[in-house]
């Protein structure tokens, strides 16, 4: 069965566990691409449903199909990644799809958060904070966002010119570590994540509030297909050993 999250954050609220760190990847597209996450070691997997002109963007029937095999794998969580902002529409898709964790990928609302909440109550509910310039575009909100119901955050970039979402640009870790006590959920890392990079962001991972990273051009051969290799490589370098083994 697939694995239950760990003990709850301060809100109450199921999400990710207090300790152990996830490997998610995001952008699966077909059944194989999610047999290949599960043997490498991923924890999670990212499933793109309201991402216009998105690389990975999948109709529902699609969607559902990648949900179930996603369950049937035993280890790996399916989550939606999502620009969509209905929260009715978005809770219909989740229980019709078999989703608990959703991840609001663009720049919805904190009620939009609460109005999840409401009708998802055991629901993962991740919200992306966007950094743009070294700031957090929606810094104001945080604390609004917590107060909504959000889970885990999820630290990604925005490019200048105003593309979000698998950029591949990297984080500044500085720039990290100066919203981080703005935070008291727990959040992962995104933004241009490799193995060869983890040592960049020892402050980072040392945090209590680090939970793991959301990785897709970084688990992907030179064709932009999944590699096991790659999400290996990426397992290891940002968990230790001995949890990945663990993790199995």
């Amino acid at each position: 069965m697939t694995r239950e999250p760990g003990s709850r954050l301060p809100a109450g609220h199921s999400a990710a566990p207090e300790t152990r760190r996830v490997l998610k990847v995001c952008g699966a597209t077909t059944p194989d691409d999610i047999t290949t996450l599960a043997a490498a070691g991923a924890d999670c997997v990212g499933v793109w449903h309201g991402v216009p002109g998105g690389h990975a963007e999948l109709p529902e029937e699609r969607l559902t199909e990648l949900v179930a095999a996603a369950h049937a794998t035993g280890r790996l969580d399916p989550v939606l990644v999502t620009f969509l902002g209905d929260p009715q529409v978005l809770a219909g898709l989740a229980r019709r799809t078999g989703l608990r964790w959703l991840q609001l990928h663009a720049y919805q609302p904190p009620p939009v958060v609460a109005a999840l909440r409401a009708a998802l109550p055991d629901a993962v509910l991740v919200k992306v904070l966007h950094l743009r310039g070294g700031s957090c575009v929606e810094r104001p909100l945080i604390g609004a966002y917590e107060r909504a119901g959000t889970d885990l955050f999820l630290l990604d970039t925005a490019t200048e010119d105003g593309r979000i979402g698998s950029t591949g640009h990297r984080l500044s870790e500085k720039d990290v570590l100066a919203l981080l006590p703005r935070l008291t959920r727990p959040f992962l890392l995104a933004g241009g994540i490799s193995p060869h990079n983890r040592p960049d962001y020892d402050g980072v991972v040392a945090h209590p509030g680090f939970r793991g990273v959301d990785v897709d051009t970084g688990a992907r051969d030179a064709q932009g297909r999944f590699s096991a290799p790659a999400v290996t490589a990426l397992a290891r370098a940002w968990r230790t050993a001995m949890s990945l083994e663990e993790s199995r």
